[in-house]
């Protein structure tokens, strides 16, 4: 009975791309894919890393009337200025040794499409002033040239850092944050959406099973409950990884609870309960404020500036019970 229900849980449930779950925290994101997508503003997408940002940019794309071009996608945090201040805007002929000829920019690349800057928190300052003057003149001026190009392209943009802490810490320009926060979409830490857990699994068990050629169907119930109990600090790409090694090392038709790496099997769960009358099941004040502040945080996506205002603390008052505070397992 298990295994069929499993088996087809995620038929049963909301599904948008590759984007899978049917908890309220992510229904508040496929509803803001939908809302979105069709029209033209500027999208900012936060979370912490593997929770799937560019998987929702792609989701507003293939649902916006630019679907039929482009998509294109760069890490910023993945090369120096120089080089990414050339992959963006291009260059001429010359304009460095290695320039032999010139080069279109990924932002007239994906004219008429949409171009994805992920890991937008690490562009280097002096490359800001450059990406906000593009964005607001939508134009690009290639790296030599002496003319300026215009180009039509959607940007989103997407990062796992708190960008209002960066604004205020000097390390990002506060006219850049406004320009490409016009829609904002937080996702939600795996840890905050545990009742999509399940379903990502059988997502993932029928996507390595049918790729390796291996007769995994399903899970059984122990292994299901660590899956559940885990608090997944890798998010829904620490899911996957976990999932592809069990069908990997899976001897029958279900993953058993041997399957599932020793930091899973071995987990303890530390979510609080307060449905209990034991005392020996209770807990002290100051653990139960700790695991609140970390419920919040999870629930506000890893936003500190917002889960500050939540809890109607300053930001200080919130670095310091997360500093005085162990970090969970």
């Amino acid at each position: 009975h298990e295994v069929r229900r499993l088996r087809g849980i995620v038929e049963q449930h909301q599904r948008l791309g590759d984007i899978i779950g049917d908890s309220p925290a992510i229904r508040t994101v496929f509803e803001l894919i939908e809302r979105v997508a069709d029209s033209e503003a500027s999208v900012f997408i936060s979370g912490e890393s593997g929770t799937g940002k560019e998987l929702v940019a792609r989701a507003i794309h293939s649902r916006s009337g630019r679907k039929s071009a482009p998509f294109i996608a760069i890490n910023c945090a993945a090369m120096p200025a120089p080089l990414l201040e050339s992959e963006l805007f291009g260059h001429v002929r010359g304009a460095f040794t290695d320039a032999k000829s010139a080069r279109q920019g990924l932002f007239l690349q994906a004219h008429g499409g949409t171009l994805f800057l992920d890991e937008i928190g690490e562009l280097p300052l002096e490359m800001q002033p450059k990406l906000l003057r593009a964005l607001q003149e939508r134009k690009v001026r290639p790296v030599g040239g002496d003319s300026e190009v215009a180009f039509d392209t959607r940007i989103i943009t997407a990062t796992n850092r708190d960008l209002e802490s960066e604004v205020e810490a000097n390390r990002f320009r506060s006219d850049l944050y406004y320009r490409i926060n016009v829609v904002h979409i937080p996702l939600p830490p795996l840890r905050a959406r545990r009742e999509d857990v399940l379903m990502l699994a059988q997502h993932f068990i029928k996507k390595y099973a049918t790729g390796s050629g291996r007769p995994v169907v399903g899970i059984v119930s122990p292994a299901a409950q660590k899956l559940l109990d885990y608090d997944w600090p890798g998010n829904v790409r620490e899911l996957e990884n976990c999932i592809e090694r069990a069908v990997a090392l899976a001897l029958l038709s279900e993953i058993q609870l041997d399957d599932l790496p020793a930091k899973i099997r071995e987990h303890q769960s530390t979510r609080l309960e307060l449905g209990s009358d034991d005392p020996t099941e209770l807990v002290t004040l100051s653990e139960m404020e700790r695991r609140y502040v970390r419920r919040v945080l999870d629930a506000c996506g890893g936003n500190k500036t917002q889960a500050a205002r939540v809890l109607g603390i300053d930001r200080r008052s919130l670095y310091r019970r997360l500093e005085d505070a162990p970090a969970e397992a």
